[in-house]
């Protein structure tokens, strides 16, 4: 795994749980929204349970897992953070920070840290090939 790879991960985990935010709001939606069909024809008493009760028993599922990814979101933060702390340069940990934890866009760092955007590349390389490199050390150990 790349430098790159490891420090994206975080940003891929945290699209997956707002993605399941944006299903349970759905699932929410559609629960409130069943309505009882009123008509003088017998129930089968043996249909399965409603459509409410499905949809509540598929945000609890939803919600189980959105709350294991959250734990997981954390504890990766929680490496990746040690990682870029190992990096000896404060501005490159600033930058990976921005980009890795943060989640801002390029243009965003350049003018937050007042680089022009083509320096923040720059760092951005030298950046990776410290993590590269801190990476190595800790496969050897």
């Amino acid at each position: 795994m790349t430098a790159k790879e490891y420090l994206s991960q975080a940003r891929t985990l945290d699209m997956r749980i707002k993605s399941k935010l944006q299903q349970i709001e759905s699932l929410n939606e559609l629960a409130t929204s069943c309505t009882a069909v009123i008509s003088d024809m017998p129930r089968n008493p043996n249909h399965g349970g409603s459509k409410v009760e499905r949809a509540v028993l598929k945000i609890i599922e939803v919600q189980e897992s959105l709350k294991k990814d959250v734990e997981d979101l954390v504890e990766l933060k929680k490496q990746i953070m040690g990682t870029i702390h190992a990096v000896a340069d404060a501005e490159l940990q600033t930058l990976l920070e921005k980009r890795y934890l943060c989640f801002l866009s390029w243009e965003k760092i350049a003018v937050e840290m007042h680089y022009s955007i083509q320096h923040v590349y720059r760092m951005h390389d030298e950046a990776l090939s410290c993590v590269n490199s801190i990476m190595r050390v800790n496969e050897r150990e």
